[in-house]
């Protein structure tokens, strides 16, 4: 059978390639996926886009938190679900020199939309402990990856564009033309997250694995409304149900949970609110972020074998960024417009 794309891996990234291609641009896909739990099933979702000890703002941001929330709107109008939950985040200042980073951080214009005031923590109406003042984020929220994972597969089911399978490498063929079981593409997407490092064409990019562990708990005290930003993050997600998070681990892909993940979350939560770190466990979460050494996207195709693509690499911040970054590889694919220099695989 004659396909345009075959897509491997249906986390955020295959996921919204494949959207783009489909929807966008009438091309014909099949996406296979192992059906397992992956990175962007377990990731909370983030969206903020000043991060970091140094207060930095992410690149291109102004292009693609726009591109993010359109998308995200679609997905939602298309689903009647809302997919992205817009929520104000906080964060909180241990230091006189972290606040004046801050104060450094607001007299520069790139920074004031996305900045707000720093109060004193008083002037808010919740108890933190151990900080000197309270800095303001806009324009941050999070993406609820693992509904709108589920309503993609469904509609790629829908279309006969999704096959739930292992893949084995040694059932792609090249020659005499590109080849997986009945399938003849014009060209594969790999977008298979940390995997990519057993990938036999694309193993020796320069990945740096990073482990990270969630957990939801649930508790009887009163939640912030905003999202924290302490280092970790807290996400309340109901009444009485939040999210913490997220440890950072390198060079390791063991996705199991762990006792001293879950010990150095609580006892950072603790310095916040010693209530909330008596909260009862629901689930504590692994996988593996697929981070790469220049902290840059991997996209491109393989030197020798054009046909074989990559789609990877977006580290913790891939609600953010994939969303642009699958229309941009959606129209280099479609109409071979040139992928920018800065995330093309050409540049390592």
């Amino acid at each position: 059978m004659h396909i345009d794309y075959l897509i491997i891996g249906q986390g955020l990234a295959g996921s919204l390639l494949a959207w783009e291609l489909i929807r966008h641009h009438q091309r014909r896909v099949v996406v296979i996926d192992e059906g397992t739990e992956n990175a962007s099933l377990v990731a909370a979702g983030l969206i903020n886009p000043v991060t970091g000890k140094r207060f930095v703002i992410t690149d291109a941001v102004d292009t693609l938190l726009p591109t993010a929330l359109n998308v995200y709107r679609d997905l939602s109008a298309l689903f009647g679900l809302e997919f992205f939950i817009a929520k104000p985040m906080v964060r909180l200042l241990r230091t006189q020199e972290e606040i004046n980073l801050t104060q450094k951080r607001l007299q520069d214009p790139a920074y004031q939309a996305y900045l707000g005031d720093i109060k004193n923590p008083d002037q808010l109406n919740y108890r933190f402990n151990h900080f000197m003042a309270v800095l303001e984020q806009k324009q941050t929220g999070y993406l609820i990856t693992r509904p709108l994972l589920a309503r993609l597969k469904n509609y790629f089911i829908s279309l006969d564009s999704y096959r739930q399978t292992t893949l084995d490498y040694h059932d792609i063929h090249l020659e005499p033309v590109l080849q997986w079981r009945e399938f003849k593409p014009k060209a594969i997407v790999f977008c298979e997250g940390f995997k990519a490092r057993y990938n036999p064409w694309f193993s020796e990019l320069p990945f740096q694995p990073v482990k990270g562990e969630i957990l939801t708990l649930e508790t009887a005290h009163p939640l912030p409304v905003p999202i924290l930003n302490y280092g970790n993050w807290l996400i309340p997600t109901s009444m009485n149900r939040f999210r913490i998070g997220a440890t950072f681990e390198h060079d390791t892909t063991d996705t199991a949970i762990t006792r001293t993940a879950r010990r150095q979350l609580l006892r950072s939560l603790s310095l916040v609110n010693a209530n909330l770190a008596g909260s009862t466990l629901v689930e504590q979460q692994a996988n593996i972020r697929p981070c790469t050494q220049d902290r840059r996207p991997f996209i491109g195709h393989h030197p020798k074998h054009p046909e074989l693509w990559i789609f990877n690499g977006f580290g913790a911040k891939g609600s953010l960024q994939i969303p642009w970054y699958s229309r941009h590889l959606a129209q280099t694919l479609s109409s071979g417009k040139p992928l920018q220099p800065h995330c093309d695989t050409k540049r390592l």
